[in-house]
């Protein structure tokens, strides 16, 4: 029976001896720091046990390291060479299997690239290989992989697969893209080789991964699915197209039993986002490698890439273009993705905005987080958080992310709640991402929070402040400020002059700007500000006081502004500070001090925010017990709203 909604990413599909469920996959992503002991943790194995829940045909487990004497980059890698990793495994493949879910595990090494973030117990870097001697940009060694360690790593990935088939494992992924070692012997640029194992000659790389698969089949023996990951393009100087992946492609074909196309190479930061892809690029950006590869073998093949929306997975796969997509960040944010798409609620599918928390989080903490997914990181908590609780009344003063994530946790508990909103509409600041093209899935996110929280049951009052009177009135239990924050305006001649706006200036269709803009703050908002006007066709100039722009940003989704900015016509003026607005534009202070007029018709101020601390100040002890979420409490992003608001429900 084909299914009613999307009858070809719902079809089952034949990979090896297994039958997938659908042509949906989730592709490797780092969860929860594993232990101490490169083991997975309870926190972990339920993070991989909620992707499971939510429909997927397959989970695959990221980063397990066959060899880590060599192979290891940082810490949120498995050790698969040790027997103590068995007990993890095992239980992690019975979680999964719960789910009418397959298990498979990614075997990596990190080659030249290992080491990046571990030291050995003296405190030095561990001494790394990689193709060919080198010496990186960081400084670090790289000394060629002499013949006896290829074959010794070879035999590293045959043995890491037959244990993790042991351990209930149901499949393999080869990772062989983004820069990962058997990658780096692909590259022609990052293998230069004389000998057998490189050089310009496409069969001589091609030999260690050959050999690697060829390893692994014959520990696994026939039947047992290999996929295998590569990139379809490095999209790097001097690395290698499309058309050298298909040579690639075809090599495998018929050795392997899934070929995923990935792209990029990941210690090129201008590649990364687009393995990666930013919110600047479309959907599914990099499907057409995986549709070219297609062309040339019979091997199905995966495709992978920003993938968020099941109507353009149907047609991937109803078109040919692949037979398998994956999705990784698309799980982090709505883990029941797959369930939800296959059983008609498509509609109730909160999208990957692609802002890059997540990545930010697992580079500077090591944790895994989702701007708009609490529960991300958290999934062994849930289980005990909505524990038997007294109904209360719960009144929630504001109805931006932060105030409809409470009132979502709140009624999910049972408790009467009561939301009141200043404005027409619930959304808060995401309601200013509405006409912005790159923001188009935050806004949607917007929207259907709004609709959530009206069918959950919660009285919605629009167009109405909390005032300490309708406390007096209503007798609360509790109480949520969610007031969010306010404008910060700097205190200068002309501020006030007809010729400057705020924010509010981009709420409608038409922003209500002239030709001539000066964005006065070059923060995120400033410079996300100008990459959109810019593309509006506006003359944009951003003026920040700072050496940098955009320094609140998470690491990735700025090297996604600044590509855009470098196609951009957008003056960035750096080390500036406002001294005055006048009739002409913007009056500076250059960086060496002498005065500098920006013409503009327009002013537009983003200079920061602050909390609404007088709001707060007035609410506080109106009721029982009164906790500020969100902005009011500490101005933060999208994340910092949702998960403040989510979790201070548990408190009531």
């Amino acid at each position: 029976m084909l299914n009613k909604y999307y009858p070809h990413l719902g079809s089952p599909i034949q990979i090896g001896k297994l039958t997938f469920k659908n042509r949906i996959v989730n592709s490797p992503m780092a969860p929860p720091d594993f232990g101490p002991d490169s083991a997975l943790t309870h926190y972990n194995m339920a993070y991989y046990d909620r992707r499971a829940e939510g429909g997927v045909a397959l989970v695959t487990v990221s980063e397990g390291i066959v060899h880590m004497q060599t192979g290891r980059s940082h810490t949120k890698q498995l050790d698969l060479a040790n027997p103590l990793t068995r007990p993890s495994l095992a239980d992690t493949a019975r979680m999964i299997h719960n789910h009418d879910c397959y298990a498979s595990v990614e075997l990596s090494h990190g080659g030249k690239y290992a080491g990046n973030r571990t030291q050995d117990e003296s405190g030095k870097s561990a001494v790394r290989y990689g193709p060919i001697d080198e010496v990186l940009a960081n400084g670090a060694v790289i000394h060629e992989m002499p013949e006896d360690l290829i074959f010794e790593i070879a035999d590293s990935f045959a043995k890491a697969a037959s244990f993790v088939k042991s351990a209930g494992f149901d499949m393999v992924m080869i990772h062989s893209a983004h820069g990962w070692l058997l990658h780096q012997f692909l590259s022609p640029s990052m293998n230069t080789r004389k000998d057998k194992w490189g050089g310009p000659s496409i069969e001589n790389r091609m030999r260690f991964p050959l050999l690697v698969v060829d390893r692994i089949r014959a520990a696994v023996g026939p039947g047992f699915p290999i996929e295998y990951r590569m990139s379809g393009a490095e999209c790097t100087d001097g690395g290698y197209d499309v058309d050298a992946a298909v040579e690639v492609a075809k090599a495998l074909d018929g050795k392997v039993d899934l070929i995923h196309v990935s792209a990029g190479v990941h210690e090129d930061h201008d590649a990364f986002v687009i393995t990666h892809p930013s919110m600047f690029v479309p959907h599914g950006s990099n499907v057409h490698l995986a549709a070219e590869i297609k062309k040339h073998v019979s091997t199905p093949v995966a495709t992978v890439g920003g993938l968020n929306d099941p109507d353009d997975m149907e047609e991937i796969i109803a078109s040919g273009k692949a037979d398998i997509v994956e999705i990784a960040r698309q799980l982090l944010v709505d883990p029941d993705t797959p369930q939800k798409a296959l059983s008609g609620r498509k509609d109730d599918i909160t999208k990957c905005c692609r802002c890059f928390t997540c990545f930010e989080e697992l580079l500077n903490n090591r944790v895994s987080r989702c701007a708009l997914n609490p529960v991300i990181g958290r999934e062994f908590d849930r289980q005990f958080a909505f524990r038997d609780t007294a109904k209360k009344r719960v009144l929630i003063a504001g109805g931006g992310p932060g105030g409809m994530a409470a009132a979502l946790s709140a009624r999910a508990r049972g408790h009467e709640v009561i939301l009141f909103e200043k404005g027409k509409r619930l959304g808060g600041q995401l309601l200013s991402e509405e006409f912005v093209p790159f923001k188009e899935d935050l806004y949607a996110y917007a929207v259907q929070q709004e609709r959530r929280v009206k069918e959950s049951g919660a009285q919605v009052r629009t167009e109405t402040a909390l005032t300490p009177e309708i406390v007096a009135e209503l007798a609360p239990d509790a109480m949520i400020l969610a007031l969010g924050a306010v404008p910060i305006v700097p205190n200068i001649p002309g501020i006030d002059g007809p010729n400057v706006v705020g924010l509010e200036a981009l709420h409608e269709k038409t922003p209500a700007v002239g030709q001539k803009v000066v964005i006065l703050g070059g923060g995120l908002v400033g410079t996300e500000t100008a990459v959109y006007l810019d593309l509006l066709g506006r003359d944009v100039t951003v003026v920040e006081m700072r050496d940098d722009f955009a320094v609140d940003a998470a690491e990735m989704h700025k090297t996604g502004l600044e590509l855009m900015l470098r196609k951009s016509r957008v003056t960035m003026q750096l080390r500036t500070r406002a001294k005055a607005v006048t009739d002409a534009g913007l009056l500076c202070i250059g960086p060496d001090g002498s005065e500098i007029l920006f013409e503009a018709d327009t002013i537009l101020v983003a200079a920061g925010m602050r909390s609404n601390n007088e709001l707060v100040s007035e609410l506080r002890y109106a009721a029982p017990r009164v906790l500020a979420v969100g902005d009011c409490f500490k101005v933060g992003k999208v994340v910092d709203a949702t998960y403040s608001g989510h979790y201070s429900i548990l408190d009531i």
